[in-house]
């Protein structure tokens, strides 16, 4: 197959102005102009991300419905399973999620799939075996948006799945039907970004149990550095609250407890 180039053609007078204005060199300017950012207070976020830049995670789908059914897996210490994903993105979704929780006083269980033998998404035999081992609640992390058979055999089994995804709902057949769909790919959608990367909506799932709970912040930006590391890896476009993630993350990278990625430095 050949591969074609394709250059972006930008505007050398709007390069000039946002170097001017931002006092920043001409090359790092044509590469915001590239992105097609042009107004002040994106480009401020692009250069200086806060951790008051995050959007407001309930304006996800579903965040509402998601908060309440965790908060109660939580007061009744349910068996709740993480189902993720074996690439990058879904193994630190998976950690993030498991990780707060934990803080929280429920302990989850983890089933990653195996890549050759499983594939991606969801699968009918974990599904089952999660039934039999007594668990009441499956929150999916980088899937679930196409598993509508496994959440509805999940449904037959006496078990509620949580759907977390950042990958496009089917064309056909509607969304899963499940106690909620969080994916801001979603038709309905109204949060202002829908490019974050799995990792990133189960950190907004972090956020919103936070704000529900009257939690301090610093107990889900202090998993900044995974999220930080999901969503690179994933290869999202870095802007917006993905370009905030990576930044404040980097900066946590540089300084993090975490044994893995500190083995990993």
């Amino acid at each position: 197959m050949n591969k074609k180039w394709q250059i972006n053609e930008v505007n050398e007078d709007i390069i000039d102005k946002i170097a001017n204005e931002f006092n920043i060199s001409k090359l790092v300017a044509s590469i915001i102009a590239s992105k097609g950012l042009k107004f002040q207070d994106e480009i401020e976020i692009f250069l200086h991300p806060r951790r008051t830049d995050f959007h407001d995670p309930f304006l996800l789908p579903d965040m509402e419905k998601a908060v309440e059914r965790v908060i109660e897996a939580i007061n009744n210490n349910e068996k709740v399973a993480i189902y993720g994903d074996y690439d990058v993105d879904g193994i630190t979704s998976s950690t993030v999620l498991h990780r707060f929780l934990k803080d929280r006083g429920l302990d989850t269980d983890i089933y990653i799939p195996n890549r050759l033998s499983e594939g991606y998404g969801l699968n009918s035999n974990e599904i089952k075996k999660i039934a039999e081992t007594g668990h009441t609640l499956i929150i999916t992390v980088d899937c679930g948006i196409t598993g509508k058979e496994e959440v509805a055999l999940a449904k037959t089994l006496g078990i509620d799945t949580i759907v977390t995804d950042h990958h496009e709902p089917p064309q056909e057949g509607g969304l899963p039907d499940a106690i909620a769909v969080v994916d801001a790919k979603r038709k309905d959608n109204q949060y202002p970004f829908n490019g974050l990367a799995g990792v990133g909506v189960a950190f907004k799932l972090t956020q919103a149990l936070s704000q529900r709970l009257n939690i301090r912040e610093e107990e889900n930006l202090k998993y900044l550095d995974i999220v930080c590391v999901g969503t690179i890896s994933d290869i999202v476009p870095l802007v917006d609250e993905n370009r905030t993630i990576s930044k404040l993350g980097l900066k946590l990278v540089k300084q993090t407890r975490n044994v893995g990625l500190r083995v990993l430095l």
